[in-house]
């Protein structure tokens, strides 16, 4: 008689990815962004009050409230990758006042090509049989190994030396001193309150 472990399917080797797949931007990442702004901004108001600011902490809520919008609108971008092409996209209410996205066939992309950043990192841009404008490489998505797996594929550009912006252990470091800097707050709105 088979042992149950003999009657366990086996996994799929030869399967291939599914025909569209949503890349999201990393949950570390976005995690990260969101606590660093609130640890840098939330104690404004508590100070604005206790120094007698010039500018009222109503207004300087209000200043926040907005910033933690717009910043979280841009931490919803997404990348589709289909049979057909490669999409970035937004939520609607996003696209409605903000950003629009852009979108590529696989037959459209001629090249991928680094460009330097400010501090010493590449990005990538997509190149285009069809338009004279570059369209950058999201590179803060989870599963980016993936999707550049799937250009290479669709595209046959050699990826081999495309690597992330950032690596996860730099956004760890960051939310680390995030959450320092975040105990530090609540001391100082606690200071401020007893003031």
């Amino acid at each position: 008689m088979s042992s149950p472990s003999n009657l366990s399917p086996s996994p799929d080797l030869t399967s291939t990815p599914p025909p569209v797949r949503v890349f999201r931007l990393s949950p570390l990442i976005r995690i990260t962004l969101l606590s660093l702004y609130v640890a840098l901004t939330i104690p404004l108001p508590f100070l604005a009050d206790v120094t007698q600011a010039p500018v009222s902490s109503s207004i300087l809520w209000v200043g926040l409230a907005i910033g933690f919008i717009l910043l979280y609108a841009a931490l919803t971008e997404r990348v589709i990758a289909d049979e057909t092409g490669i999409q970035v996209t937004y939520p609607a209410w996003v696209r409605w006042f903000w950003r629009r996205g852009w979108s590529l066939n696989w037959s459209e992309i001629k090249a991928l090509k680094p460009r330097s950043t400010g501090q010493g990192g590449l990005v990538y841009y997509f190149l285009s049989h069809s338009s004279e404008q570059a369209f950058l490489l999201p590179m803060r998505v989870a599963g980016f190994a993936e999707l550049v797996r799937r250009v290479e594929a669709k595209t046959g550009i050699d990826t081999r030396d495309v690597k992330p912006l950032a690596q996860p252990w730099m956004y760890l470091i960051l939310l680390l001193f995030t959450l320092i800097l975040l105990a530090i707050d609540a001391w100082t709105v606690l200071v401020a309150l007893q003031a």
